[in-house]
Parts: structure tokens; sequence; C-alpha cells
């Protein structure tokens, strides 16, 4: 009983932030490659009819902070506005060697490194700025990886609101209870961003998230 009533406290002291904010940020992280721009498309193709970045097999295509304002999603005739915020993908380490194994030359790979390098410093700065954050993980990897692990526990330092996305469902190797192992403290919800499989499940659970 002391548990809900901390519950009901905590979502009513979330509501009225959530009320007073005119423009709430909403952040897409995690590790690279796990489908944040591919979310991001998807996000604003279905709701502004744009596309948000450009997505690639190597690792660290968003190097930049990208931002698309005054988005409004609706859902069982409710409506959410927000600015969505797409991170470069958080490392530990990023290797200008692992790029050069994709093919680039030397000198792009390097460079990549470095811009890659400043996105997840950039990332991480402006997890301030963030009133809610949607963790996009790839389902067919581990998610007890020391990235996702410092991803989450900066999230919970900061008492971030969280909704984890299990994306790449459409693979056979994905494992969504996998992920809600080593996460049970949050929200988990199965998606392909790619193929916009259980998206609407997915607007209903960033309206729970806020509410």
């Amino acid at each position: 009983m002391v548990i809900n009533l901390v519950k009901q406290f905590i979502s009513k002291v979330w509501k009225n932030i959530f009320r007073k904010k005119k423009h709430l940020k909403l952040g897409l992280y995690g590790p690279p490659n796990g489908g944040k721009t591919t979310l991001a498309n998807r996000i604003c193709k279905d709701w502004i009819g744009e596309e948000m970045g450009s997505v690639s097999p190597i690792a660290h295509e968003t190097r930049e902070i990208q931002i698309k304002e005054q988005i409004t999603i609706k859902s069982k005739g409710k409506e959410l506005l927000f600015n969505l915020v797409d991170t470069p993908g958080i490392a530990t380490k990023i290797d200008y060697e692992e790029f050069m194994k994709a093919g680039m030359k030397e000198k792009d790979a390097k460079a990549r490194a470095k811009e890659a390098t400043k996105g997840v410093i950039d990332a991480i700065k402006w997890l301030d700025e963030m009133d809610a954050v949607v963790v996009v993980l790839d389902a067919t990897l581990d998610p007890y990886s020391q990235v996702n692990i410092t991803i989450i526990g900066n999230l919970q330092a900061r008492k971030i609101p969280v909704l984890i996305v299990a994306n790449k469902i459409d693979l056979k190797k994905a494992k969504i209870k996998k992920i809600q192992s080593a996460f049970p403290q949050y929200d988990v919800i199965g998606i392909s961003a790619k193929y916009g499989t259980s998206v609407d499940q997915f607007y209903e659970g960033l309206f729970a998230l806020v509410s």
C-alpha cells in the first residue's frame, strides 16, 4: 500500500511537470546501430511526413545531435506534443580501424572516429536537457553490455523517465525477454522500426511514459 501511494505521488509530480513544459524534449538514446535514427525517421514520417536523418550499416552514421521540433502524436483520442532529439550512439570505445574494416579509407575513418567521439560527449551532455528518454536496443544482441549499463545508470542517476524499445523484432535472433530481464525496472516494448511492427504499441507507451 505504501509503495502504491509513493507511485501515485511520483505520477502526480511528473504530470504537473509535463503540464508546465511547453517544449517537452524526448531523447532517443542507445548504442550505435540499435536503430535510433530508423525509429526517429519512423516517428517523423508518421506524424510530419518527412525523415529525420540518414542511416547506414556502418556504426556512428549519426554523429551530431538532430532535433525535430513540434511533433504531435495521437493515440486513443489523446495528443502528445514534443521536440524529438536523436542522439549519436553511445560507445565506450571508438576505434577508427573498425571503420576501415567496414571499407572506409584511413583518412575518412579517422575523421569519422573523431566526430563520433565528440558526438558521444554531446549526447551525454544533452541528458541534462531531457524530459524523457527512449532507449533503443538491438533485440538480437546481449543487453548486458557495458554501454547499456552505463546508459541506464546515467538515466537512473538523473531520475529521467525511461521507456526501453527492443528493436529489430523482425529478426529471428531477437529476444525481448532477455532485455526485460536485464532491465526489469522499465517497460520494454518490442518493435521493428524498419517495418513499423508494433509502432502503435510504442506510441501508447510514450503516452504512458509522460502521463
